[in-house]
């Protein structure tokens, strides 16, 4: 397997990475203090391409592979991780089913704004009494004859309240169990859609989180993505596709929590010597850039496994599980080498200390990664 990076993969790092320090990076302090959406900064990802990464151009995305994107999601997450997290949701959890699930007509009125940056899109399979357990939906999709008529409650979306719609996944026939569920593209701003008041977050604060409440919702006949009763397909496509972009994202906070523990333990310190050159420091910093070597290429793999376009579900259950702890480990060990200052708002590490932490449970717990995997092993063996 060849781990360089290709031409063009080199000049997309280089292009997000400067991007992100010269744009991202300088408001990521602001947006996370004020839990302010980065209108300015998605309207410029969007021009250079970052909305639809790996949506084909001709409608309207940039073209690139999965490892592009993940390469892309690393380098804004490192500057921001609730910007990088706007950009996973858009890219993951709506372009990409759309693209695979999604009719001709479909991909040009829904695919083609949100690749473009014209629109933004969310996800909606959470529940208030559905989480881990994405089967036992309570929302309802009732078949009306001329349209559908949603009702229920998503919980825990992101990018909720900008969002213009969302994939959401709904009951059509309970007798029949998860092959009773479907899914559809609905409209965000519309007749019985309304939404709770923004959740007050530890992390990812610059990104709207809610409810979403359908009720008597209507939806034309044309909003089903699939066919009726594919929709827990669709949506275990659709988080194996978005543990991928949140591997990224671990990947960007904890690559920003190594860089300013270097840059720290060059400067500081102590006993006569720069702390770097005491072994204590030198063992954390050891171990945070192996870890983090060996999630980014546990990422890669799934990336690359998804470009190859077969199934990477335990490829990406393992990329997500072993970056969101490596991200909280390296967070955390970034605060302890910075002692009293990494726990002040002023440094970067205790915002890094903070976003990580909903690495491991959204898109999937950690838990649930694991259950996916011991899965995967025991097929194996049958």
């Amino acid at each position: 397997m060849n781990f360089d990076l290709t031409e063009e993969q080199q000049i997309l790092q280089r292009t997000v990475r400067d991007f992100t320090r010269d744009r991202v990076a300088p408001l990521a302090e602001e947006v996370d203090r004020d839990h302010r959406y980065p209108a300015e900064l998605i309207a410029q990802m969007a021009e250079m391409g970052l909305m639809g990464v790996t949506v084909p151009e001709d409608l309207g995305g940039a073209g690139m592979d999965p490892v592009s994107y993940v390469i892309a999601v690393e380098e804004i997450s490192a500057g921001c991780a609730s910007t990088g997290v706007i950009m996973s949701v858009n890219n993951s959890l709506v372009c990409d089913p759309i693209l695979k699930f999604g009719t001709a007509e479909q991909k040009r009125e829904f695919l083609v704004p949100l690749a473009s940056g014209d629109q933004l899109g969310c996800f909606g399979l959470s529940e208030p009494e559905a989480g881990s357990d994405a089967a036992a939906q309570r929302t309802t999709a009732v078949d009306r004859g001329d349209h559908w008529e949603i009702n229920g409650t998503k919980n825990f979306i992101t990018n909720a309240h900008e969002a213009d719609v969302c994939v959401v996944i709904a009951m059509t026939d309970r007798t029949q169990g998860h092959r009773g569920i479907s899914a559809f593209i609905a409209p965000m701003k519309g007749e019985g859609v309304s939404l709770s008041p923004k959740e007050d977050k530890l992390g990812i604060r610059a990104t709207s989180t809610s409810q979403i409440i359908y009720e008597d919702c209507p939806l034309p006949k044309s909003a089903l993505l699939g066919e009726v009763g594919q929709g827990f397909k669709v949506a275990m496509y659709t988080l194996d596709c978005g543990r991928i972009g949140i591997a990224a994202q671990g990947l960007g906070i904890a690559r920003a929590a190594l860089e300013t523990s270097l840059r720290y333990a060059t400067e500081r310190k102590a006993f006569g010597t720069p702390i770097c050159g005491h072994q204590a420091i030198q063992f954390k910093l050891a171990d945070m850039a192996t870890n983090l070597d060996a999630a980014r290429l546990l990422t890669y793999r799934a990336a690359l496994r998804k470009g190859q376009a077969v199934r990477h579900s335990s490829e990406s259950a393992m990329a997500k599980l072993y970056s969101a702890e490596v991200a909280n480990d390296v967070a955390r060990d970034a605060v302890q080498i910075l002692g009293g200052y990494g726990y002040l708002r002023e440094y970067q590490v205790e915002r890094n200390f903070r976003d990580a932490k909903i690495l491991e449970i959204y898109e999937g717990t950690n838990e649930i990664q694991r259950l996916v995997i011991a899965s995967a092993l025991l097929r194996a063996r049958t």
